[in-house]
């Protein structure tokens, strides 16, 4: 057992008892002042540098090392999201969310700990830490997104000079079994856009259509053209997936409307087709309302970027991972998911890897709910794991960084 795992599994129930007390007090989007006062009251007695976000309740802290080392020190980003959902839970359980409405239905209370864990590690092995570690506890993440406002605020500067590399890991309420990691190199999750289309036409009685510009036919032609060009302009192998959520016109049967309205949620897996993608969508909405005398407004959202994880440091965090906990609990990941995450942002910025956890409750994967259920449940006790793997990351890069 690693020095990581030996403190992991010894600190294992306080940071268990963290995280239901997190659990029962969910905050949601960017203020989260009860999670930011937990956070800080939990790192008391650590020695770090601590700051506090000016435009949202971040929380970033700067862990030095004391291993000796020549020259300038690496720096291992280490992220946890905080933030809850707008969802009431149905999880019997004595730690039930005691907010109605607002619920930790994504295990965000569970990465939450596991920082805090290991930050405890970390600061019992300083002797052995290269480099200096950034603990980025971050708000927002289920939206409007809180990587963003945290890197113009100075999130990759915080220990001095810009951050090597990065690591964040995800639970999983379902679909894999409690305590297998899995991932993936490159594209992991993807880019999210919100689409919103108007188109403008001329209202009147409905009995009289030809007196009119009819927005409703148009909008309907928009969708399905949307769908068609996803078929039709993009590649199988890089996928393009457009869903049009809401459709929306008029006030009564008889009254032909002025506007109807067209929203979608945009993904895709890579740059080059997110930018061709917001092409489309402005080029088709506007081409076929002009075709019929009319006008669209196209205003795409832009949300987070594909999240992709570096070969090189995929390859590293596996090889960590697997050195940990053994090749029995790692599946490699076959495709991308469609969901979307905003520490895309700093894998832009620097090269790092996402890795997910199994946190089924159950053995039998048919009994549990998926992520953002109300009935969603997280099983505690691979809250240890992810302390120690976050740890142990941050170790061993900051050692090959600094042997070059």
């Amino acid at each position: 057992m690693t020095d990581a795992l030996t403190v992991s599994t010894r600190i294992g129930p306080e940071l268990v008892e963290l995280r239901r007390a997190l659990h029962r007090i969910p905050e949601i989007g960017l203020h989260l002042p009860d999670t930011q006062r937990a956070v800080l009251e939990a790192l008391d007695g650590i020695d770090l540098e601590v700051t506090t976000g000016e435009s949202l309740s971040s929380v970033v802290a700067v862990l030095r090392g004391r291993a000796p080392h020549e020259g300038e020190r690496p720096v291992v980003l280490l992220r946890g999201d905080m933030d809850a959902l707008p969802v009431t839970e149905e999880v019997d359980v004595d730690y039930v969310s005691q907010r109605t409405g607002a619920m930790h239905a994504c295990g965000h209370d569970l990465h939450v700990a596991g920082l805090v864990g290991a930050a405890r590690i970390l600061d019992e092995l300083r002797d052995q830490l290269v480099g200096d570690v950034v603990l980025m506890f971050q708000p927002a993440e289920e939206g409007p997104g809180g990587a963003e406002p945290m890197i113009r605020e100075g999130l990759l500067e915080a220990a001095g000079r810009r951050v090597d590399a990065a690591y964040a890991v995800h639970v999983y309420s379902a679909d894999v079994p409690r305590g297998t990691w899995f991932g993936r190199p490159g594209p992991l999750m993807a880019a999210a856009d919100e689409v919103h289309v108007v188109v403008r036409g001329l209202g009147g009685h409905g009995s009289a259509p030809e007196k009119t510009r009819d927005p409703v036919p148009v909008a309907c032609e928009v969708v399905l053209a949307f769908h068609t060009a996803v078929t039709r302009q993009f590649s199988i192998w890089d996928p393009v997936v457009l869903t049009v959520g809401r459709i929306a016109a008029g006030t009564k049967d008889n009254i032909i409307p002025d506007d109807a309205v067209v929203e979608a949620t945009l993904r895709t897996f890579s740059k080059e087709h997110r930018a061709r993608a917001h092409e489309m969508v402005a080029r088709v909405a506007q081409g076929i309302a002009a075709a019929h005398g009319m006008t669209a407004e196209v205003t795409i959202g832009n949300g987070y970027p594909v999240t992709v994880n570096d070969a090189v440091e995929f390859d590293f965090a596996k090889e960590t991972v697997v050195d940990l906990f053994g090749e029995d609990r790692w599946a490699d990941m076959a495709n991308p998911e469609a969901g979307s995450e905003d520490m895309s942002f700093v894998l832009d910025e620097v090269p790092g890897c996402y890795l997910n956890i199994g946190a089924a409750v159950h053995e039998d994967l048919t009994r549990v709910e998926d992520n953002h259920s109300p009935r969603a449940a997280f099983d505690d006790s691979v809250v240890p794991d992810v302390a120690a793997a976050l740890a142990e990351l941050a170790l061993r890069r900051s050692r090959r960084l600094a042997s070059g």
